[in-house]
């Protein structure tokens, strides 16, 4: 009787739950097949929050249990911070202002991430090259007539800004928040504007139309040098969750894979030999 009654609440239960909190079991054993497993319980990633959520480890699988990256697996525990992408304000509205807290490092990515407070919250964002506790940033939606002269860590349209002005965080799509060039050290540039659409240069060396209406930030995001950083050691590698390569592929000795040979020798600057001169009779 007691199974009979829990079967209907069980399944009006488990629909409510967020995806991103459950993992499904697949091309298992039979038993394992269908399960569904709760990775983060009684956690909203819906609502924003500071605190740091805890972050579960894939190993580099998928939703169905098999490997889809083979590079990645292990290393240090880390705990995800809500960073909010959207930069925005009211349409024909004043513009929004924002006091930097601080400026933190987030394990996650590899920029650096700032506290911001206004409008009676507090919430992460991309942190730019210069920017420092106790500054002023400000989010304006309105497209003057004349490009305006923005200063680092505020966010415009990209209408409203002159050519050649470096950003990043730039929207695909109006209202939808950043996705282009969010990485440490990485900018996008206005290279020029033709009708309602703005042409972006990528990091990629790529060119990128997008609508004049999508918001960026001004700047180059922080954490600069981070192409810099040398690892230094393998054992290192596996602390940030990198896993090495296989050992079929190594180039060492020799022992597994392609043999090691010496490079031919390369002769510059020898001429070539003239060829024959060639007649050829029909009878």
């Amino acid at each position: 009787m007691a199974k009979a009654l829990l079967k209907p609440i069980l399944t009006e239960l488990v629909p409510m739950v967020p995806n991103n909190i459950l993992k499904s079991f697949f091309h298992n054993s039979p038993a394992a097949n269908g399960k569904i497993k709760f990775i983060l319980q009684g956690i909203d990633l819906s609502k924003k929050t500071l605190k740091p959520l805890p972050l579960p480890k894939t190993g580099g699988r998928g939703p169905d249990g098999r490997i889809w990256n083979h590079r990645c697996g292990g290393g240090a525990k880390q705990r995800y911070r809500q960073v909010d992408f959207v930069r925005t304000a009211e349409k024909n509205g004043p513009a929004v202002l924002e006091r930097v807290m601080s400026v933190l490092y987030d394990p996650c990515r590899t920029a650096d991430i700032a506290v911001v407070a206004g409008q009676e919250q507090k919430r992460y964002i991309i942190a730019t090259e210069n920017m420092k506790p106790g500054d002023i940033i400000k989010t304006s939606t309105e497209i003057p007539l004349v490009p305006i002269q923005a200063k680092e860590g505020d966010a415009h349209p990209l209408g409203a800004l002159p050519l050649g002005t470096v950003v990043h965080n730039v929207e695909m799509y109006p209202g939808e928040g950043g996705k282009y060039a969010r990485a440490a050290g990485t900018c996008a540039i206005i290279l020029r504007k033709v009708q309602d659409t703005c042409i972006l240069k990528l990091p990629s060396k790529r060119e990128l139309v997008v609508s004049k209406l999508c918001m960026a930030t001004v700047g180059r995001v922080s954490n600069v040098d981070h192409n810099k950083e040398h690892i230094g050691s393998p054992s290192r590698a596996r602390w940030f969750g990198i896993r090495p390569k296989s050992g079929l592929w190594h180039r060492k000795t020799g022992y597994a894979g392609r043999k090691i040979r010496e490079k031919k020798v390369c002769i510059v600057g020898k001429k070539k030999a003239p060829e024959p001169a060639t007649y050829k009779f029909t009878l």
